[in-house]
Formats: C-alpha cells, structure tokens, sequence
C-alpha cells in the first residue's frame, strides 16, 4: 500500500499550495521538490510492488525498500500536517480576505519569534526527510524498476468498492465485537448531543468491512436509525465526492449538483433533525480540514445520529472519533478452521483426514487474518490430492513475510489462478 501513502502525500502537497502556505513560510521549493521527488518514486511503485515477490535475486531488498519508503512517507506526512495545522490556526485567528491576507497580517510574517522558530524547525524536519528521500530514490535505481505513469482516477477503484450487502453466507467469530458496537449504537449514543463517530481499526484482512456490513443489517440498527448510510470512501476522501455519495445513497437518486455549496445545502435538508447511521469504510485520507468540513454539514442531524468508520490507520481513527476505537482482533484457531472448511470443503463433503491435518497446518501461517484463510480455503477447494496440499504448505512465497501473512497468502492464490 505505499502507493495509497504516496498518494495522499500528493494530494496534501497539492492543498497546501493551493493555500500558498509554502511561499508565506518559505518552503516552496521544498514542497515542489518533494512532490517532484514522490511523483517520479510514485510511478515506480506498482513494479516494486510486484517484485518484492517475484525477482529472486533483489526481492527481499526491494521489500525493505518498500518499508524504508513507508515509513519515510509518514514521518514527510506528519510535517505536512504541522503545516495544515498551521494553515487552520490562521484560519481561525486572521481576518477576512483569504489566506493570503491572513497570512500577511499574521506573526509569520515578521520577525516575531514564534515564527522564527516555527520556520526554523520545519526547515531542519525538511531537511532530513529531503536527504532520507534522496538516499530510498537513488537505491531503487539497482533494482532496475520499471516507471509505470497513470493517469489518476478520482472516485475508488472498483476492486476496492464495498457495500452493505453481506457476500458471505456465514460469518464468523465477530458476534462480540457485533453485540458490543450495536449496544452502544442504539443505546449510549443515543442520549448523545453531539454526533458519534465510532472507529474501527485493525490491519488489512481482518473483516472490518464485514463487521460494518453486519451492524448496518442488525435488525436493531434497522429500526432505530433512518436513513442508514453506506459510503466506501478508500483514498479519495473529496469533500465534493463524499458529500455528493451520501446524498446520492440518502436519496437514492442520481445528483447532478456540482457546485460544493449546493451539494452541502441539499445534503442538510435531506439529513435535517433525523437520527442517521452513516457508514464510512476503508478510509485512508487523514486530512483534518476536509474531515471537519464535512463533519459540520452533517451537524444538521437529529439527536442519537452516529458514524461508524472502518479504516486501517490508527492515525486517522484518532482525528475522526468522539469515542475511543474498537480494534478488531484476529479470529481464534477454531473460527479461522469454520471459515477456512468453509471454502475448502463447502458444507457437504466429507472431510480427509490427511487433508485436514494439512490444511490446519496451512492455516496457522495466517495468524487468525480471515481474509487469509478464505483465500486459502478457495484455492484448495478443487484440489483433493494430498501432494497438492502440501505444494502449497511448503511454498517459499510463506518466507515473505507481511502483515499477519495476508499478502503472502493472496500471492499464492492469485499466482494458482493465473496458472
């Protein structure tokens, strides 16, 4: 996923000099060069990405290339989000006329000492991370990636897209976290005054959208909140896509609105004094501004009113929420096997006994992740020959280690279905 870290770096670059906060502080060619720098990265990312499993003598490699260039990105970001934070802070102490105005007639135009140590910090922070970036885009030159430019999509790609509908035909070892988060939906929050916005965070894989889908269906949900609201946000948390989205799924209407003020007008006529769930799920984007922007459209509502968001990132969980996260766990030994029999026998045959001690040593290399374990159990599920089996359980592509060895366990499956 460095490409989606990469990319909401781009976008938070592209704000900030959309408000011309770089030239005011003095970091506009940083900010370009560094864009600059990202973009050629960028365009390399999606061969990287499938090396790291592929090429035998640089893979290993490249996968820690991929991690030092993560983990470089969030560090950039977090200075980014100084800056933003900033921005807003001019926002709200400046006058009338823009932020261009603000700015001038703000401390970080003078020599007031706040704004010479404000500068004087991000520049070192600019400093470093410009030399740490230097150093990740000069190494993935041995690597011989190949450059892949994309025009750039808005809206979510559509093996991304999520709905209410729940796919599978059971769900297991979620009915805790289901009990706990409905009780409070319906129950707590509705003696809220303020609307509550309920995260749910854990790694990819672990079933938080399916989760989601099982509160949104609950029956007690069902009937104490109208309308319910389903809004896959994945990278592109646009303020004029996602208030568009939701009228659209409020509505259930196509909306032809363009203009931003329109759409946040239409959208609070439709939600005014009702007592709404709004589900927000896979989302990446941690811009703050946008979040409150939308956040405050959505204060027409009625009294008991909750969004509940599912997101990988603790960061953006922590800027999104009025209560503390619930972070979903892995699934225990015996619901991983119910889900991974499921797919792998379907719920007629007969189980082998020596296919089921294979497969039970299989799943322990997906550490409880459900998304591993589906995809392992469809991929064995017309495979009945022992040799099989094991060709899968010794497979080398298990030393790449990733987040609970979800990836891993995808690779294996998408590399048996091209064959």
């Amino acid at each position: 996923m460095a490409e989606a870290v990469l990319e909401l770096l781009l976008d938070n670059f592209n704000s900030l000099v959309q408000k011309e906060l770089g030239l005011f502080l003095g970091f506009e060619n940083d900010f370009k060069s560094l864009s600059s720098l990202l973009t050629t990265i960028k365009a390399t990312l999606e061969d990287a990405e499938e090396k790291q499993f592929t090429d035998p003598v640089h893979g290993k490699a490249i996968k820690d290339w991929l991690l030092k260039l993560k983990d470089a990105a969030y560090v950039l970001d977090d200075i980014l989000e100084e800056c933003a934070t900033k921005a807003l802070e001019l926002e709200y102490k400046g006058s009338k006329g823009g932020l261009r105005h603000k700015l001038h007639s703000s401390c970080l135009c003078s020599l007031h000492p706040k704004q010479v140590a404000f500068r004087y910090k991000i520049a070192k922070k600019m400093k470093n991370i410009r030399e740490r970036l230097d150093e990740i885009a000069a190494e993935r030159i041995k690597f011989h990636l190949t450059e892949i430019v994309r025009e750039k999509r808005s809206g979510v790609p559509n093996w991304r897209q999520t709905t209410s509908i729940i796919s599978q035909p059971q769900v297991y070892g979620r009915d805790k976290d289901m009990d706990k988060i409905v009780d409070f939906l319906v129950g707590e929050a509705s003696g809220l005054e303020d609307l509550c916005v309920y995260p749910i965070v854990g790694i990819g894989g672990l079933g938080k959208t399916t989760l989601a889908q099982l509160i949104f269906n609950h029956e007690r949900v069902v009937k104490h909140f109208e309308p319910r609201i389903w809004v896959c946000v994945s990278e592109d948390f646009s303020l004029k896509r996602m208030t568009k989205t939701i009228i659209e799924a409020t509505s259930k209407k196509s909306c032809g609105i363009l203009d931003l003020e329109t759409l946040q007008t239409r959208l609070q006529d439709l939600l005014q004094g009702k007592r709404f769930l709004l589900v927000l799920d896979d989302v990446w984007d941690v811009k703050q501004e946008n979040w409150q922007k939308l956040r405050s459209v959505l204060a027409c509502r009625g009294k008991g009113s909750s969004i509940l968001v599912t997101t990988r990132l603790l960061k953006v969980a922590e800027i999104m929420r009025t209560i503390p996260p619930h972070d979903i766990s892995k699934l225990s030994d015996e619901d991983c096997w119910e889900l991974f029999k499921q797919n792998a026998f379907g719920t007629n045959e007969v189980e082998r006994e020596e296919l089921v001690v294979i497969g039970k040593e299989i799943l322990r290399k997906c550490g409880g992740v459900p998304l591993a374990a589906k995809a392992l159990g469809s991929l064995l599920r017309f495979k009945r020959e022992e040799k099989e089996w094991r060709y899968i359980k010794e497979s080398k592509i298990w030393n790449l280690q990733d987040e609970e060895n979800v990836m891993p366990a995808l690779r294996l499956s998408l590399l048996e279905f091209a064959s």
